[in-house]
């Protein structure tokens, strides 16, 4: 009998822990994407009109609508981009400051710090330091970034290189000091030092810090609104609207709520699909290391 009230005990205990995540899911994720479903089926313009089923129409102007997709070759080239340039700095980072010298606790905290600020703020800091400063250098190739949508792009995965790469490098330093002291002392024994170090013994043994780097500049790299917005707001003339600002333009611009659902389902899967293929690859990667 005491063992029948222990597993009881400790199903309760599990469900216990378990009910406000599930809940919090259920009411913030779950609900509202089967509603964002629903609404993508109909002619909702979020203002007075009452929604009536209009079946796959929103679906069929979506791929007809260019400038959507459009963005979303924008906003896939600046995804590649910014998964190689980001987690490439924070792991050069990583293993700057993990080695033995005076003032490296204090370079962590630097090079953390600009993610401590928000999306908006560092956007329209940006913007200034593109608009105003740039021009004032009197440097020809200093002009206006913004005006021009190559320069634009560069801009905004500066900002975002800047932003996200200290927070890479905290990922990165957890992974690296994993690594046992043994093994590093074992590999300079057999002549491992250098780059056949880094690449035969460093590497393989943080993959999986890896897989959760790419995982978050992945997601959060074709999700990114804020730093879109604030910085470029789309222009010069849309050339740097990138997805989400795009259904942002759609929904509370245009008015048109159910077609802005529509490309936020089709945003919704691609990054799923994206996502589970980048952890299928890396959860291999690390297996095999």
């Amino acid at each position: 009998m005491k063992g029948e009230e222990c597993m009881k005990r400790s199903k309760l205990t599990f469900w216990g822990f378990l009910a406000p995540c599930l809940i919090c899911f259920i009411g913030f994720v779950l609900i509202p994407t089967l509603m964002g479903l629903y609404y993508s089926l109909t002619d909702w313009n979020g203002v007075a009109k009452e929604p009536s089923l209009i079946g796959f129409e929103n679906y069929v102007k979506v791929f007809h609508d260019s400038q959507y997709w459009y963005s979303f070759g924008y906003t896939a080239l600046f995804t590649i981009c910014a998964v190689l340039l980001i987690n490439g700095f924070g792991f050069g980072l990583a293993l700057l400051v993990t080695q033995k010298f005076k003032g490296a606790t204090f370079m962590r905290g630097i090079f953390f710090m600009p993610n401590l600020v928000g999306g908006l703020l560092l956007g329209y800091t940006w913007k200034f330091i593109f608009t105003k400063i740039f021009p004032a250098t009197n440097i020809p190739i200093l002009g206006n970034w913004l005006a021009d949508n190559k320069t634009g792009f560069i801009g905004l995965l500066i900002l975002m290189v800047w932003q996200m790469s200290g927070y890479m490098m905290i990922i990165y330093i957890a992974g690296i000091q994993n690594i046992p002291d043994s093994v590093m002392e074992a590999a300079s024994l057999d002549g491992a030092v250098g780059l056949k170090k880094l690449f035969k013994i460093t590497i393989p043994m943080v993959a999986q810090s890896f897989t959760i780097g790419l995982f978050l500049i992945l997601s959060n790299s074709f999700k990114l609104f804020d730093q879109n917005m604030s910085l470029t707001g789309g222009n010069p003339n849309h050339k740097n609207e990138m997805l989400a600002l795009n259904i942002y333009n759609s929904a509370f611009n245009s008015n048109q709520m159910g077609e802005a659902q529509a490309k936020a389902m089709i945003f919704f899967i691609t990054i799923a699909i994206f996502s589970v293929i980048q952890l299928t690859i890396t959860k291999r990667a690390e297996v095999e290391a």
